[in-house]
């Protein structure tokens, strides 16, 4: 006698089978997304806040700011952008937010009060009143390959590349560029802009 086949079990057991498998499948796409995003997440944005008056008008002291950490992964900084610095020995560093005003290989000097990029006079971007004090920059300097020349957008109020406390910012201590500030919304390098 002929053994019988019981062709619902198998067709139940594999459609059991193709369940779990879409399942599975699905489980690890959400696991490979989540991933993805805290990965994505984590390496091109942080957040910071404004410690001190420097960037007034632009940015406030207790301003909230995100930090684009992926732009500069594929191109320099530009000229006029806020960006975020890593200042100060490793033990005692933290973050610094500034104008970039010189770009590597140029020469800049302040003098009554104006800023000059290779002797022609700098077109300010944003609003800003003329520096009393011109400090290591009343005298050339000339940056390096890799050194960006920063300002604070309150001039006469600001600790920046014109003393010797900041210096002049090199390109591996660049974060990124300031990018939004949150609880006053705005783009960062939209705001204070001349007209």
């Amino acid at each position: 006698m002929a053994e019988r086949y019981d062709f619902t079990h198998a067709e139940r057991k594999e459609k059991i089978i193709r369940i779990c498998i879409s399942i599975g499948l699905w489980v690890l796409s959400v696991a490979v997304v989540i991933a993805l995003a805290w990965l994505i997440v984590f390496l091109s944005i942080e957040k910071t806040t404004m410690v001190d008056a420097s960037m007034d008008p632009t940015l406030m002291q207790d301003d909230r700011i995100v930090i684009d950490k992926m732009t500069y992964r594929i191109r320099d900084p530009k000229r006029n952008e806020i960006i975020v610095f890593l200042q100060g020995d490793s033990e005692h560093s933290f973050y610094n937010i500034k104008r970039i005003i010189g770009l590597p290989g140029e020469k800049v000097r302040i003098a009554e009060g104006i800023v000059y990029i290779n002797g022609e006079v700098l077109e300010e971007y944003a609003n800003v009143e003329n520096m009393l004090l011109p400090g290591l920059a009343n005298y050339e300097i000339t940056l390096g390959e890799d050194e960006y020349f920063v300002l604070g957008d309150a001039r006469n109020n600001s600790e920046d590349s014109r003393y010797a406390t900041v210096g002049n910012v090199k390109r591996s201590e660049i974060i990124g560029k300031a990018w939004i500030r949150t609880n006053k919304f705005g783009f960062v390098n939209s705001l204070n802009k001349k007209q």
